[in-house]
């Protein structure tokens, strides 16, 4: 008794990492998420994407951020959630992924978390049919629960080639 427990989860490589730290949330759908903050280059307003022709639905396109182009996804879309009306609140948050760097929209961003051990539970299992891959766990903070997100794990192995493909055909 006394001890404590660091929380850990496996990543999709099979290595194991402390989900303690420094978290960006955002708003999706009602619900309260959190990205590994140094994953996170920029915070930016929506602003004018170029569409591409033949992506997946979630792709929107992409954009000329100060002369680099980069893709932008909707997570709404990807998450199997309604596309939203864009407000004031709406924002494109650019992440860095090993692969790529691409802009992932949300309905508005929250704060930034320092996210303690004792705070953090693995995400629970659904059974087979639900992937949570991306979910390694779920961060209780003042009676609320906000879900962590692998944000790499967040799209498949098609998905960044396609991303890819998209960013290279802009």
């Amino acid at each position: 008794m006394g001890e404590t427990q660091t929380v850990t989860a496996r990543t999709g490589q099979g290595a194991v990492r402390d989900l303690q730290g420094k978290y960006l949330t955002f708003i999706l759908g009602g619900e309260e998420y959190g990205v590994d903050i140094m994953k996170v280059r920029e915070i930016i307003g929506v602003m004018d994407i170029t569409s591409l022709p033949q992506t997946p639905r979630f792709i929107k396109g992409v954009i000329n951020l100060r002369g680099r182009v980069i893709p932008v996804l909707d997570l709404r879309l990807k998450f199997g959630l309604e596309e939203a009306a864009r407000t004031q609140e709406t924002c494109i948050i650019v992440v860095d992924l090993e692969r790529i760097t691409m802009g992932v929209i949300v309905d508005t961003v929250s704060e930034v978390l320092d996210i303690h051990e004792n705070e953090v539970e693995p995400a629970p299992s659904f059974g087979s049919g639900v992937d949570t891959r991306f979910i390694p766990g779920m961060a209780k903070i003042k009676g609320k629960v906000k879900i962590l997100l692998d944000i790499e794990s967040v799209l498949t192995a098609a998905d960044l080639t396609v991303i890819e493909d998209t960013a290279l055909a802009a």
